[in-house]
């Protein structure tokens, strides 16, 4: 049977990645999980911290993106799905930008947010293969694609 691999990028506030590997492990899916770095003072900092510190906000925010694009970019580039979550909270360009790589690469794409962000994530919307309000569809997605199981249905 295959693994698959599904990277899943977005909004860190909240346990709704382990919302998703807690479903799939309920469904026994073949799954290996990967995600950025979800530590955010580790993420922000990652770049001075190993590289040296600079005096400009700008470059100490640039060297912590491209360190942390090194891992993101590998780990979308290597996912069979990409899942990505915005939240309520913040604004997460991030997330735009990580389901645009994805979009460019041809990776299936599955975006999460709540219906007060339809408008303005209409885009990105429209380049997912799937809109989920919730983790538990998520998870149903998976489950679906993976084994060709629909809930509630039999043959």
């Amino acid at each position: 049977m295959r693994t698959w691999t599904i990277y899943l990028s977005g909004e860190i506030h909240t346990d709704w990645r382990d919302d998703i590997a807690a479903g799939a492990k309920a469904r026994a899916l073949p799954v290996v999980f990967s995600a950025p770095v979800t530590d955010h003072p580790a993420s922000d900092d990652c770049g001075v911290a190993i590289l040296g510190s600079e005096d400009s906000k700008v470059w100490h925010d640039r060297k912590g993106a491209q360190l942390n694009a090194i891992r993101t970019q590998t780990l979308i580039k290597a996912a069979d799905i990409v899942i990505v979550r915005f939240g309520d909270k913040y604004r997460q360009w991030n997330a735009a930008f990580d389901a645009g790589v994805a979009a460019a690469l041809g990776k299936p794409l599955i975006v999460n947010h709540g219906p007060d962000l339809i408008h303005p994530l209409k885009e990105v919307d429209a380049a997912a293969l799937a809109v989920a309000e919730t983790s538990d569809q998520i998870v149903e997605i998976l489950d679906y694609v993976i084994n060709g199981r629909l809930a509630g249905y039999t043959d």
